[in-house]
């Protein structure tokens, strides 16, 4: 039904109220709509958008022409991309939740698609009891509090730190868009991390009894597909493709991971493209980077192999690993075959950087490698060359240049002679000359 919403309206029999609950639209503004509840309560309302709506009040507390006025403003605020209820009764009608759900859902799939979903359910998870209430009860006090409770719990501050930020990321959009003056996460003092602490990386030990268990699974599988095919044959069924090489795709990703540190997920949505064997390039696109920069990683002889022999094996088709759940079934069983405890996937990156630094690879290319956005990042395999902070500490041992020199010339040789040059000249059977007086 249309009718103007107003004072007469309110008080003729169209507007009361029935065994079922209905609505009037506004016949001048569209999206103003009064809504009769069968109990006898009625409501302004704001329509916008598809199937949105607000509440703008109640009839008996706020009058039709305020009601209608408030509309206008809720409607102006959605054309302008900002949040329907801004300034309508205070920014305090404007909860956490709402917020969520009306803005920055929207803003964060499209600006961060691959990791939205992820966000969403974290906020939840983590933020959900503050939903209901407003933006601006969201204080420093009350986030410092929240973080204590975490770290009280036993949470790492790693993952307080992560949290935090999370949170930052809906305030931070809530200054952007006019909902808030400030983001109370800035000022929030940190919990502190161990950027530098110990990496988990294999030992030879380790390394080996995973690349036999590699080898053995393959076998495994390989022989249970040849007696697959033979019982196919002998009842006149298709065979399955040969094993020619790997069992699945868990050895050859792994071994590339090994070679090239480079991130699961990058690992996961490689296609072949992307693989130059002429050039021995391996090309990881921006759009499947964490840090969202193309960057190229050289291939050295076992994952070319692995690579070329996978590509034999698997066929050409688009994805060098065309799987959906991953690796963590098989990642978890070939662990427990090796007997290698607490070693993720992501720590074959850092057993790829360790061994680079263990060789002399100055960081700043392990940096490049990594794709790392600064030399900070890789700061944490500094440790693993040991052999240079020696070298420094040992200098120690050795007799300061300066001091040397100046004791040379009081002695009567030259300045600019040869660091250990007494030494020397006892060694030649030279003489000293008089220094200028």
């Amino acid at each position: 039904m249309q009718a103007f919403i107003g004072a007469s309206l309110l008080s003729s029999s169209a507007a009361q109220p029935k065994r079922k609950p209905f609505e009037i639209y506004d016949r001048r503004l569209q999206g103003f709509t009064l809504r009769v509840q069968s109990t006898g309560v009625r409501s302004y309302y704001a329509r916008f958008g598809r199937n949105r709506r607000v509440v703008l009040g109640k009839v008996g507390t706020l009058a039709p022409e305020e009601a209608r006025e408030r509309c206008q403003k809720v409607l102006g605020h959605f054309a302008h991309g900002r949040h329907p209820l801004h300034g309508i009764g205070g920014t305090d009608a404007i909860t956490l939740g709402m917020f969520i759900a009306d803005t920055y859902t929207t803003w964060v799939k499209a600006s961060r698609p691959r990791t939205a979903a992820n966000t969403l359910e974290k906020l939840h998870r983590l933020f959900r009891t503050w939903y209901p209430e407003p933006l601006t009860a969201i204080t420093l006090e009350r986030i410092e509090s929240w973080k204590a409770r975490r770290l009280n719990a036993g949470r790492s501050a790693a993952t307080v730190l992560r949290d935090l930020f999370t949170l930052s990321s809906v305030l931070r959009r809530a200054v952007t868009v006019g909902e808030l003056t400030e983001n109370p996460v800035r000022r929030v003092d940190k919990p502190r991390i161990d950027r530098r602490g110990k990496v988990r990386f294999l030992d030879q030990a380790e390394e080996s009894r995973l690349r036999d268990a590699l080898k053995a699974r393959d076998e495994e599988m390989q022989k249970l597909r040849t007696a697959a095919n033979e019982r196919r044959q002998k009842r006149h069924k298709e065979l399955l493709p040969r094993l020619t090489h790997f069992g699945d795709h868990l050895t050859p990703a792994l071994l590339l991971s090994m070679n090239t540190g480079l991130r699961r997920g990058e690992v996961l949505k490689l296609r072949w493209a992307c693989v130059d064997f002429d050039r021995r390039l391996l090309t990881v696109e921006g759009r499947n980077a964490k840090n969202r920069q193309t960057r190229h990683v050289p291939l050295n002889e076992e994952a070319m192999s692995a690579l070329q022999r996978w590509r034999e094996q698997s066929g050409s088709r688009r994805r060098l690993f065309d799987v959906a759940t991953g690796f963590r079934t098989a990642w978890e069983k070939l662990l427990k075959r090796a007997t290698i405890t607490r070693f993720r996937w992501h720590d074959l990156r850092h057993h790829f950087a360790s061994r680079l630094v263990q060789h002399g690879v100055p960081l700043n290319t392990v940096r490049d490698l990594l794709g790392h956005s600064s030399v900070a990042m890789s700061l944490r395999y500094a440790h693993l060359a040991p052999d240079q902070r020696r070298e420094a500490v040992a200098k120690l041992n050795e007799k300061p240049l300066l001091a040397l020199t100046m004791r040379l010339q009081w002695d009567g040789f030259p300045a600019g002679s040869h660091y250990r040059i007494d030494s020397m000249v006892e060694r030649e059977g030279l003489e000293p000359s008089t220094p200028a007086l």
